[in-house]
């Protein structure tokens, strides 16, 4: 498979994985969830396989690139309704004496 259809296939999995990292790690620190995602994600690409084959020249850089995807990817996340909203207290009705 060509590194950028590899590469799109993952970007399209990123939000799935999110999400079921929040259900898996809900008790665990976001960075510890990042990192299970990284993990998850890496060994899905088999980016070994494309470090070997020269196709990322940068694995650092790669990674770090992923990084923001998956960062950006729970930014949008949270920012939608898939985020849990905290109730509302009921609100306070002044009575007039």
């Amino acid at each position: 498979m060509n590194f950028l259809s590899q590469l799109l296939r993952g970007i399209a999995f990123v939000p799935a994985l999110v999400s079921g990292m929040e259900g898996l790690f809900a008790s665990k620190s976001g960075a510890e969830k990042k990192d299970a995602a990284m993990s998850f994600l890496q060994n899905a690409l088999a980016m070994t396989d494309a470090v070997a084959a020269r196709e990322i020249v940068q694995p650092e850089k790669f990674k770090e690139g992923i990084s923001k995807i998956i960062d950006g990817t729970v930014q949008c996340l949270n920012a939608s309704t898939w985020a849990k909203v905290s109730p509302q207290p009921p609100a306070v009705r002044h009575v007039p004496e």
